[in-house]
């Protein structure tokens, strides 16, 4: 539905789906995945989100509805509840592609600059058959690519494209002793006018989940059990808020990205957002065992449960980070003085 806001889903598509019980056989899981490929183009990483059905669904004869499917059930409709507002691109406007592959799925989102914040455009996912499930995670980048050149195709007849990746896919993509799909791929890209660009900043929150390229990566095992740092910062200002975030994987990598929130938040609230936002893209990112450094007395005394929240948005915040300490092994937070938090890149103004 185009809007003078944007485009917005059908609130009747939305509705069906909050409004669906349980599922109970199969015919009902069907109904369910049918009706998420009705608004897949506003949701992020659909396919990534549907993997819980599509394996009841490979179990026809044997069916079960486990927590996994219920979690993923519930989730989506969160998520369904606040579906981002999507927007169309002007003539001649150059557009940005986010790329983002797991073990099972790759999906994109193709963004839109609009008085200094990245606006979605259009949401791609697609889950891995057998086959592209074993390619390198380079190549699955590329396939992401494709796919949604593909699905996309007049956007990008009609836009320059700039694919935001610190992977080296245009050096992949242009090597002459590449395999025989990756040359495929590039054929079929060279009609296109794209260039491609490093990933350095985040502007928007409806981007967080493509905050990494090759998430499920494999990781030496070493690399599992060892500490991630996390270092967040979160600013209100005049100008706007936002976070800047850095996290450091074992082997010392630096992962920095700085986020400007789409609406107006307190220093307390924006304190509480880039933790949020750095935990989730540490997890995303593989981290199991997460060290976070804040220089925020407030919020870190209230997450260990020195201070108590009182406000009912700070009380919010809490339970968020409760169920986001659960995706790790361990996860402990420290505050550090200002002067020595001066890791995490500045926030777009």
């Amino acid at each position: 539905m185009v809007t003078q806001r944007g485009i917005e889903a059908n609130p009747s598509k939305i509705k069906v789906i909050l409004d669906m019980k349980d599922p109970y056989n199969v015919n009902e899981v069907q109904r369910l995945t049918g009706r998420i490929a009705a608004l897949s183009r506003f949701i992020s990483k659909s396919a990534e989100k549907s993997l819980p059905f599509f394996k009841v669904l490979r179990k026809i004869r044997n069916f079960e509805w486990d927590t996994s499917c219920q979690q993923a059930f519930e989730e989506l409709k969160d998520y369904l509840a606040k579906l981002p507002l999507l927007i169309k691109p002007c003539p001649g406007d150059t557009l940005c592609l986010y790329l983002s592959t797991t073990p099972q799925a790759v999906s994109s989102v193709l963004v839109r600059k609009e008085e200094g914040k990245q606006m979605p455009i259009y949401y791609v996912s697609k889950v891995l058959n057998g086959t592209e499930g074993r390619y390198a995670p380079i190549e699955k980048l590329a396939l992401a690519l494709v796919i949604t050149a593909r699905k996309l195709r007049p956007y990008f007849l009609t836009h320059p494209m700039g694919v935001k990746t610190n992977m080296p896919l245009k050096q992949t993509l242009g090597k002459p002793d590449t395999s025989g799909r990756l040359i495929k791929w590039a054929v079929e890209l060279s009609e296109y006018d794209i260039s491609y660009l490093p990933r350095t900043t985040i502007e928007a929150q409806a981007l967080v989940d493509f905050i990494s390229e090759v998430a499920g990566a494999p990781l030496e095992e070493t690399s599992r059990n060892e500490k991630w740092l996390l270092h967040v910062d979160g600013s209100s200002t005049i100008q706007g808020s936002g976070a800047g975030i850095v996290i450091t994987s074992p082997q010392g990598e630096d992962l920095e990205f700085a986020i400007k929130f789409d609406f107006k938040a307190s220093n307390n609230e924006a304190e509480y957002e880039a933790l949020i936002a750095g935990m989730k893209m540490a997890h995303e990112a593989g981290a199991r065992h997460l060290l976070a450094y804040s220089d925020s007395q407030l919020m870190v005394k209230q997450v260990e449960g020195i201070y108590e929240a009182k406000e009912k948005s700070m009380v919010q915040y809490l339970q968020q980070i409760a169920e986001l300490r659960t995706s790790f092994e361990s996860f402990q937070i420290i505050q550090i003085p200002r002067e020595k938090n001066a890791r995490p890149t500045a926030y777009p103004g």
